[in-house]
């Protein structure tokens, strides 16, 4: 999970905010939210749509300004003097069609402080290096939708920033594209840039993230490394016993339900020590015993509540369709 950049306390921070307030006509999308991006990291802002992650990322860019709260990137509280050091994905994906794949690279690094010349040079090499080079004289309508996305993922990278934005950078991709962005993803962290990506796909998280901000009705739960939101949530144990019944149940926890040959239960706060002692001795008969973390998307559910997850689940099954 994550990237292998060195504990997040030991890093200065790429993005830091404090109490970040957005109101649109008199609707708060944003209400006092706190980050935290170490540099390097592989940071996530999990939620589902209407959350207030994209409003969020756009005031941590200096695209709009905050209500309320501050915001650094990359040191500064005046965002566009360091705009050239960062790459943007928007959700709102465009490029003009009738331009050549090479040059809406070269475009986009342009609008970056890039120069032309070398954009189109770099241009050129990305699309060879991602298996796109037999692309590069054409124009972007003649591309399809995945491709043009990739063409202007590319574009967001072409002036190798130190900071990478990406707005739910998975959204329209194919299983295929998704694994490819994924590992494009971990090799930037690999070299050293910072990546911050908002997303409504727990799995995405969960496989990528060093840390994760959960969002939910412009707020934020929580924010940390995600292990430390898995454990919100004590690991679950799987008990299969010879004996269907003796003195040892009595030492199985109160939430202990029974399933077949099985018992399922959270792990007591004691460990698991003390209930193996019972169960030995009260001869249960232990067939199997396993313990497992909690997942990203059980920690969600305890965070965020039902409402959220099942926005989550609901804004899946449109993207399945």
């Amino acid at each position: 999970m994550g990237s292998n950049a060195p504990q997040a306390a030991t890093r200065p921070l790429a993005i830091e905010a404090r109490g970040l307030v957005k109101r649109f006509d008199g609707f708060t999308a944003v209400d006092g939210v706190d980050l935290s991006v170490p540099e390097g990291a592989i940071y996530g802002i999990l939620g589902p749509n209407g959350a207030g992650k994209t409003t969020t990322l756009r005031m941590l860019l200096g695209i709009i300004d905050p209500d309320e709260g501050v915001r650094r990137l990359l040191g500064t509280d005046r965002p566009h003097e360091v705009a050239h050091t960062v790459g943007y994905l928007p959700e709102e994906r465009g490029l003009y069609p009738s331009m050549k794949t090479y040059e809406a690279i070269a475009f986009l690094g342009a609008l970056r402080g890039l120069p032309l010349a070398e954009g189109r040079r770099r241009g050129k090499q990305l699309l060879e290096e991602h298996g796109l080079g037999y692309a590069i004289e054409r124009q972007i309508r003649q591309l399809s939708k995945g491709m043009a996305q990739q063409v202007q993922l590319l574009g967001t990278l072409v002036h190798n920033p130190r900071l990478v934005v990406f707005d739910e950078p998975f959204s329209g991709l194919d299983a295929l594209n998704q694994g490819k962005l994924e590992r494009m993803i971990r090799s930037l962290a690999v070299k050293g840039t910072t990546v911050i990506f908002s997303t409504h796909v727990i799995a995405h998280a969960e496989r990528l993230c060093d840390e994760v901000a959960i969002i939910a009705g412009g707020k934020v739960p929580f924010a940390g490394p995600v292990d430390v939101a898995r454990d919100r949530i004590r690991p679950q144990v799987r008990l299969e016993t010879r004996a269907k019944d003796g003195p040892w149940r009595k030492a199985l926890p109160a939430d202990a339900r029974h399933e077949g040959n099985f018992w399922f239960f959270s792990l007591p706060e004691s460990g698991i020590e003390p209930l193996l002692r019972a169960l030995i001795e009260g001869e249960a008969g232990i067939l199997s015993l396993s313990i497992e973390r909690a997942g990203l998307h059980d920690a969600f559910v305890a965070i965020a509540g039902e409402a959220a997850a099942r926005a989550l689940e609901e804004e899946k099954e449109e993207v399945r369709r």
